[in-house]
């Protein structure tokens, strides 16, 4: 969520990224004048109340003088003011819930590094790693190699569910099963990260703080008799830890990582990416999230981007990185970076983790704040997420570039110990 009072003093430069992002439909308008109608109220009701106060003193004195009329018709001007407080209060009620939704619906401010860009096609690569590897057959896509091997079952996962799932069985689910654990112990061993358990399933408000709620609740399962909600990633649960606290700073940055499945419902790519499982309403993720200090959030930026890209690395697939343009940001990113590892089946780039710094935008909603040092005022901090990394398609990126003529599948040398040591899948 944005400062009402920078959103008050820099109309303009509000405005001008509104534009930028192609959200010009964002109540930034409405909110500014259900902002200015709240501040004339509350300026009217203490004109009003002081009134009231130096009436109420005057009532008494004028009875006590014998003015019992003069008093009486004091009486009934300050029970007319009451009557007016209470109608302006009822008003002001209403008009900060809707100043409230509106805030709610005004997407983040671009970072001043964000290219601009209509759309996607203008995100900028800024680099690519790896070597794509040169075959000497035709590489096959994963959904043939899968069935082949009778480790990803397509059929089963649709007779059980419908279109968008899948079975993963025996090796299959054992290396997805590994891919996890391997991220798990990297985050944890060697980049400093304490890793959370959370729950799947959140309250509405939870979803509220991190950007999720109210813009794209269509895109999310929700059980409305409990008001449960199933979380579209850890980010959601991980970054609510710290709701409505007061950190020390002195306990800044914190890192956390997680592994949960994830849920939605993928309606903003309804026909796209059918075959295979690239795209699926329910998948799995390892999910890394910073609370830092507002002065070094661009730093750990980079860092949690190297990160992820450690991952890549260890599993020695080609990858680029990717800074997306004002058109391609998040709603709630100020700055965002994805990594895509190359699939040679598919003959595509693939997203396998988003990278990206909100600033104080989720803090604001969430109300997490730090107290820079003691005594001091509580500011906002700064909160950074990306995957570290997305399941399936970093199992579509191992499967296609480690598969071999005969049909099977090596094992990458990191993940072998947590195979029980199998070098191929056969």
């Amino acid at each position: 969520m944005l400062d009402i009072k920078f959103m008050r003093e820099n109309r303009d430069v509000v405005f001008a990224a509104m534009r930028a992002l192609h959200a010009e439909d964002a109540p930034v308008a409405r909110a500014l004048a259900l902002d200015e109608r709240r501040r004339a109220i509350l300026a009217q009701v203490e004109v009003l109340r002081a009134e009231r106060n130096t009436g109420s003193k005057q009532i008494g004195q004028l009875m006590r003088e014998g003015k019992r009329t003069e008093g009486q018709a004091l009486q009934a001007h300050m029970s007319a003011i009451g009557d007016e407080i209470k109608g302006l209060d009822e008003e002001l009620g209403q008009v900060e819930v809707d100043l409230a939704d509106a805030m709610l619906r005004i997407p983040n401010l671009p970072h001043p590094s964000v290219p601009l860009g209509k759309d996607d096609t203008e995100n900028v690569v800024t680099r690519v790693e790896g070597v794509q590897r040169r075959f000497d057959f035709e590489p096959k896509p994963h959904w043939d190699l899968g069935a082949a091997l009778g480790i990803i079952d397509f059929d089963r996962g649709v007779k059980l569910s419908g279109t968008r799932f899948y079975v993963l069985k025996g090796a299959g689910a054992r290396l997805q099963r590994a891919l996890i654990a391997w991220m798990l112990d990297i985050h944890t061993l060697q980049h400093g990260y304490t890793e959370v358990a959370p729950p799947y399933m959140v309250k509405s408000e939870i979803l509220v703080g991190t950007g999720n709620l109210p813009k794209f609740g269509d895109n999310l399962y929700h059980d409305a008799e409990e008001d449960y909600w199933w979380i579209p990633t850890a980010e959601v649960p991980v970054t609510n830890l710290y709701r409505d606290e007061i950190l020390d700073g002195e306990a800044l940055p914190i890192y956390h990582v997680a592994y949960t499945p994830c849920f939605r419902r993928e309606k903003m790519s309804s026909g796209r990416d059918v075959r295979g499982i690239k795209r699926g309403h329910q998948f799995d993720k390892v999910e890394m999230v910073k609370f830092v200090r507002p002065e070094t959030s661009m730093a750990e930026l980079m860092t949690l981007i190297a990160d992820a890209e450690d991952i890549c690395r260890g599993l020695g697939i080609p990858y680029r990185v990717i800074q997306m343009c004002t058109a391609d940001l998040s709603f709630s990113a100020a700055v965002k970076y994805d990594l895509e590892m190359w699939a040679p089946g598919c003959g595509e780039w693939l997203e396998v983790s988003s990278l990206s710094n909100f600033g104080d935008f989720q803090a604001r909603r969430a109300n997490i704040r730090f107290r820079p040092e003691a005594g001091a005022r509580p500011e906002y901090v700064h909160t950074l997420n990306g995957s570290g990394l997305a399941l399936p398609r970093v199992m579509i990126a191992v499967i296609e570039n480690y598969q071999q003529a005969d049909g099977s599948i090596a094992v990458p040398e990191v993940l072998r110990p947590y195979m029980g040591g199998l070098e191929r899948i056969g």
